[in-house]
């Protein structure tokens, strides 16, 4: 027998042979102990392969789109870079009743992942101010002259046109999409204008535009888009898993048997101007009413929809109620208030024989005025003079007819229907109104407390007016606040309270509204919802372009992330192979040894030598007696 030699030349030279004499017995093992070490080792190497490779990937995903989400409205500021060939163009006009503006939107690639939708975000130049333009008045003026349609929306679909590369502007949508100023028109004048613009676009500019891109949105519609946006900039739709975020179980409409899906709790939005107020939020929980009648107006009101690009997945299906209240904005509200008081005050002067309200020196008093602020309401002829008293609470109880609340558990403002809110578990944000009357002069804009908030504008309303216009004079309050907003806070103030409070009922120790301007320092227009909604199937067409590449194209995508794992696994998987290949071949020469020097003893010399020269082995240098 001989030895056996193991040499290595890197890093440094080195040999050393070994007798089979020597070796110990767990180098000669049985077939049983090699079948449970290949066994051990090959499932170490698949463990591994498990917990680093799914965990590498989870975690870089999750750590991408944290990192995304956070920072996105840093990069969101630069300035878009025209040059880059796989960015792609929308546009939207929102031709409203005061005028018309056009959005230019972008978004890169889709990255092909069915769950996720566009990045779309604001265009901007390169002074990194985002592409708007707006012109007035708006396009419902021309209802009389409605070829005159085209002529008007051309300076902004040509300033549009100079800031998207030309090379682009054949896969660029355009949609133009009309609203309250268009809604109170005929039917036939508001054909006669969309006719036009349908006709004369495709002659002038090269967009992807089809009949089915320019018509006049409900209110409904709007407001949809408008809780779309809010909640895609909130970040909302992205259901990678994050702790810090609150989650909702949403029974997917239209699936209730199905299995109640967990996902991001989406955000409510609350929007009061000056003529409307709007409510929009999701409904995650599948709606019961009390009648026929109930069911037939939440179908008016409730909205299902899927954002996603695959219809048969339920990731980004949502069920939004939305309704809007004409005549319960700010300034719509006073002005009704304000005619109270004149048809009531002029009434009881005509019945009794009083003198209120018409000179001056013997005023209406209204609670709903800051302290000793004089001012005059009505119609010529019919005029009032009003002083103000500054009382918050009877303000309040003055104001609850105007809601038109009902006793009903599931009404709010105007009687109208309304779903259950789970107030534990929601979160919504309080637009324009119920920004300024937070802000501009009580200064309490952000998270929304009723106690502090009550309690502030009672003192705001308590305050003589020779003092708040001193305040205002030496600017204690917001840089946009006028006296307009000083004179009517008090009004706006109580009027706000009610109808979050008495009209939506919220309770007065809800503390999940918060006040916003600006959404991540941006503003938020329904166009974004809009243009999210509307190319929602876009990204097919980059899922489908992924699936064509075949699987090496996938194979080259991932390699970039898992060749070190791989690299690892083989060459382990390699030496251990190496190492049972060994030990079977030295367990089957240890047989072939014990078999001979039983049979032979006398010539086990040269025996082994030959045996060893038949399996092209060196000649023996030592004898091995067994």
């Amino acid at each position: 027998m001989g030895r056996i030699s193991f040499s290595c030349l890197f890093p440094a030279s080195w040999h050393f042979s070994l007798s089979p004499v020597g070796l110990p017995r767990l180098l000669l093992p049985s077939f049983r102990q090699l079948l449970f070490v290949s066994l051990l080792a090959g499932l170490l190497g698949l463990l591994y392969l498990l917990l680093v490779m799914g965990k590498g990937q989870y975690s870089w995903a999750s750590q991408d789109n944290q990192f995304h989400r956070h920072f996105a409205h840093v990069t969101d500021i630069d300035a878009t870079d025209t040059s880059n060939p796989e960015l792609n163009y929308g546009l939207v006009v929102d031709c409203g009743s005061s005028g018309s503006r056009v959005f230019v939107y972008c978004w890169p690639r889709h990255n092909g992942n069915p769950h996720d939708l566009l990045d779309i975000r604001q265009m901007r130049d390169q002074h990194r101010k985002p592409v708007v333009m707006k012109i007035k008045p708006g396009i419902s003026e021309l209802a009389t002259t409605p070829e005159k349609a085209s002529d008007y929306i051309y300076p902004l679909l040509s300033f549009a046109a100079q800031h998207i590369p030309k090379s682009k502007h054949q896969e660029t949508p355009l949609y133009i999409l009309c609203t309250a100023g268009m809604r109170v028109l005929p039917e036939s004048q508001q054909e006669a204008l969309l006719e036009d613009l349908r006709t004369d676009i495709p002659v002038h500019f090269n967009f992807l535009f089809s009949d089915s891109h320019v018509e006049v949105i409900s209110g409904k519609q709007e407001g949809v888009y408008a809780w779309i946006g809010i909640n895609f900039v909130l970040g909302r739709f992205n259901h990678v898993d994050d702790e810090n975020e609150a989650v909702v179980e949403v029974q997917v409409p239209g699936n209730d048997q199905q299995e109640a899906l967990v996902r991001k709790r989406t955000a409510g939005v609350l929007d009061m101007g000056g003529v409307s107020t709007q409510i929009a939020y999701e409904v995650p929980k599948t709606v019961s009413f009390a009648s026929p009648q109930q069911e037939e107006v939440a179908k008016n009101l409730l909205a299902e929809f899927n954002l996603g690009c695959d219809a048969h997945r339920t990731d980004h299906v949502y069920r939004v109620y939305v309704s809007t209240f004409l005549g319960f904005g700010g300034n719509a509200a006073r002005q009704r208030y304000e005619e109270n008081i004149v048809g009531k005050t002029l009434l009881r002067n005509k019945l009794l024989g009083q003198h209120v309200g018409e000179t001056v020196d013997l005023p209406y008093l209204d609670p709903c005025l800051p302290v000793d602020l004089q001012d005059e309401v009505g119609p010529s002829g019919q005029r009032v003079h009003l002083r103000g008293t500054g009382d918050f609470n009877l303000c309040r109880q003055l104001l609850l007819p105007f809601l038109n609340h009902t006793n009903d558990t599931q009404s709010s403002l105007n009687g109208v229907y309304q779903p259950p809110i789970d107030y534990r578990n929601s979160q919504f944000y309080g637009f324009s109104e119920f920004y300024y009357c937070t802000e501009d002069v009580l200064r309490m804009g952000g998270g929304y407390n009723a106690t502090k908030y009550s309690r502030a504008a009672k003192s705001y309303c308590a305050t003589q007016w020779r003092t708040l216009k001193e305040h205002f004079d030496r600017g204690l309050y917001a840089s946009h606040a006028d006296l307009h907003r000083l004179k009517y806070q008090c009004f706006k103030s109580a009027w706000m309270y009610e109808v979050f409070h008495s009209g939506f009922s919220f309770p007065t120790t809800y503390e999940n509204l918060r006040t916003a301007l600006l959404v991540y320092d941006k503003e938020v227009q329904w166009t974004l919802g809009a243009i999210l909604y509307r190319t929602r199937f876009l990204p097919l067409r980059d899922i489908q372009q992924e699936i064509l590449k075949g699987a090496h194209s996938h194979w080259r995508r991932s390699f970039s992330f898992v060749n070190n794992h791989y690299l690892f696994l083989a060459c382990f998987l390699v030496v251990v192979l190496s190492i049972l290949l060994y030990l079977l071949r030295l367990r089957r020469f240890h047989r072939r040894m014990n078999q001979r020097s039983i049979t032979t003893t006398s010539s086990s010399s040269s025996s082994s030598s030959v045996q060893w020269a038949e399996q092209g082995l060196a000649s023996p240098s030592v004898l091995v007696t067994l």
